[in-house]
């Protein structure tokens, strides 16, 4: 035999890697180990998830392939990656779907034992064809056909495990072999083996055969002298601490959590299961030891409903949805805005109308946060930019909350649902407490449940039941004073405005609008919500290449920072990237009278960087004036 030759070693700054296979294939738990395993590491990443809406789609359909997107580099990342450097594509399906993503020259590593007639026929193929024989398309790629199925099996034969659950260790096959290549250690997959399969799981079985799995990965690589080039990507410089990963919905249930405890209150989650939310209740469900109570209601008015009683009842009542939900939720949060109680509802927003695609990511629920009530219903608005994010984002709306005593819509969408990246974890002790002062009665004198704070205008908060603050609430008009009910015209317009401009001071405890980039820069690309990531990178390849652009992006929708209409005349040009038909660009056309110019993609995903910068040169003129159609 002859000498093992060592494989040389390339060091590159970033790489983009996507998992790709059928959605029982455990793409996800393969990109996650990944994931974690470059964290580890020190790099920057970014990941994002895609899987179908289907609880099992047919094996080996387009239809039903999952995939997981890691972007792990040496330097500060902001998004996924346009493009994919290397695809491990476990079908003909995952292959189909997602090679057309994948860089000229770049990395695709087959499962190629699934390559048969019946997996090319439902994957859609013609019959006779398979794409890896086909000279024109694989010379585009360093290919790389490796029978994944039939290792794995030789493998791990000889013991009494069955044949499923060998078949169920491939993706711990294609790991170790994604491990070896771009030089990540396997102890942080083991770690994880022996915590949840062996003592979670009580499956010591299950643990020995998946750690064959990987390591039988691993060494193939490593013998098989397949791959001509090994890839470094060294650890990014960061700001000194203790960092996690950590997705969008696990940060905003830590956040949540952390503000009821910095209030000093109950937190109180009703909800109902609803794709891309439903992470949310379950990642709450686990913090009963921080007094929060969790319940599953039979709907989504129910759920709501018992998340206003909670506040009623002087707990942080919150409830959580997705689109469709927020339109059922719609008259319980208008009774929540005449009943003046603290409430938070968070909208993890999804590819509609409808059901849509329920688990894609949109940006379309702008409005229907802001007027989807019936009447004159104002609420403040809230959206977190990036997955960590999530969690400072979760604390402002608890605040804001019972800082107005009003609800609160938190927009998040699913790609920061489902995304995540490395998080800084705080200092709790720099997190400012939040203060809630509950009347008590005085005797002689009358308790007046709508007497409003001179400064914010929010009404006192009375835990029922207490003697001398008996008070009456409903959905019918109050009389300004003494909450009684009321028909009287002016007193019905005082309150509409009351309650409006109590909504619009909560601007004075909201942080300035910040804008960054070159400070001769006539354009101003504003964004909102999820799209920063891609907004920010934008904006970089554009000062790269001599275009000099100012950036901002809004964090609070409703009130919108004092300073923003200052900001928007600033600049000559104002470009709004988002995913919808221009939710924020007609906004703010209609507030401020300033010309804006919209892109707008609604495909189920965020901007791809490349096309957001070829856009927004579009529509910049030589002058610096933005095109008008």
């Amino acid at each position: 035999m002859p000498p093992h030759t060592e494989v040389p070693s390339e060091t590159i700054p970033r790489v983009a890697i996507r998992f790709a296979g059928d959605s029982g294939d455990g793409m996800q738990l393969t990109g996650g180990q990944f994931t974690n395993t470059s964290a580890l590491l020190g790099n920057d990443f970014a990941t994002f998830p895609d899987f179908p809406a289907e609880i099992r789609a047919p094996r080996g359909t387009t239809f039903g392939v999952s995939g997981f997107q890691v972007h792990f580099a040496n330097e500060n990342i902001h998004t996924p990656g346009d493009i994919v450097n290397a695809l491990v594509a476990m079908n003909p399906a995952a292959f189909k779907v997602h090679i057309v993503d994948v860089e000229p020259g770049g990395i695709v590593i087959v499962n190629s034992d699934e390559f048969t007639k019946g997996n090319l026929k439902k994957a859609g193929y013609e019959a006779g064809y398979n794409p890896l024989e086909d000279e024109d398309l694989v010379s585009q790629y360093r290919l790389f056909q490796i029978p994944m199925s039939r290792m794995t099996r030789e493998s791990l034969a000889g013991g009494e495990e069955s044949v499923r659950d060998i078949d169920r260790c491939r993706n711990m096959y294609a790991l170790g072999i994604a491990y070896w290549l771009y030089h990540r250690p396997l102890d942080a997959t083991l770690d994880f083996f022996d915590h949840y399969l062996n003592k979670q799981k009580k499956r010591p079985d299950l643990a020995a055969l998946n750690e064959k799995a990987l390591k039988a990965g691993y060494y193939f690589g490593e013998t098989a002298e397949l791959f001509a080039t090994r890839y470094d990507v060294a650890p990014a410089k960061m700001p000194p601490g203790t960092y996690r990963k950590i997705a969008g919905n696990e940060a905003a249930a830590i956040g949540f959590v952390t503000a009821a405890q910095k209030a000093g209150k109950q937190l109180v989650y009703a909800g109902y299961p609803i794709t891309p939310a439903s992470d949310l209740m379950h990642a709450l469900a686990r913090y009963k030891q921080f007094d929060v109570k969790m319940m599953q209601a039979e709907d989504e008015i129910g759920a709501v409903c018992c998340a206003i009683g909670a506040s009623f009842a002087g707990a942080l009542g919150m409830s959580g949805t997705s689109g469709p939900g927020m339109a059922l939720k719609a008259e319980a949060m208008a009774l929540a805005v005449i009943l003046e109680l603290p409430l938070v509802v968070v909208d993890v927003q999804r590819a509609g109308p409808s059901t849509g695609m329920p688990t894609k990511t949109e940006q379309a629920d702008l409005l229907t946060a802001m007027y989807g009530r019936p009447g004159e219903a104002p609420v403040v608005v809230v959206a977190p930019q990036s997955p960590a994010d999530c969690f400072a984002m979760a604390i402002e709306a608890v605040r804001l909350a019972v800082h107005c005593m009003c609800p609160v819509v938190y927009l998040s969408d699913a790609s920061l649902a489902t995304g995540a990246e490395p998080w800084l974890i705080p200092d709790l002790d720099s997190i400012p407490a939040i203060k809630i002062e509950h009347p008590t009665a005085v005797e002689g004198e009358k308790f007046e449940p709508y007497a409003r704070d001179a400064e914010t205008l929010a009404r006192p908060w009375a835990i029922p039941g207490q003697v001398g603050l008996e008070h009456r609430l409903g959905g019918l008009e109050k009389d300004e004073q003494t909450g009684n009910v009321s028909y009287d015209p002016e007193n019905h317009d005082n309150m509409i405005r009351l309650r409006a401009e109590k909504v619009a001071r909560a601007a004075s405890v909201i942080p300035p609008l910040v804008v960054e980039g070159a400070a001769d820069a006539k354009t101003l690309i504003l964004g909102w919500g999820g799209t920063y990531g891609s907004i920010a990178t934008a904006a970089q390849r554009l000062e790269q290449q001599g275009i000099h652009v100012a950036r901002a992006h809004l964090r609070y929708l409703n009130p919108m920072p004092a300073n923003i209409e200052q900001v928007l005349r600033q600049y000559d040009q104002i470009i709004v990237p988002e995913i919808n038909t221009g939710q924020l660009a007609m906004l703010l056309r209609a507030r401020y009278l300033v010309d804006v110019a919209s892109i707008n993609h609604i495909r189920g995903r965020s901007f791809q960087v490349g096309e957001l910068v070829d856009e927004i040169k579009g529509l910049l003129k030589n002058d610096g004036q933005v095109k008008t159609s």
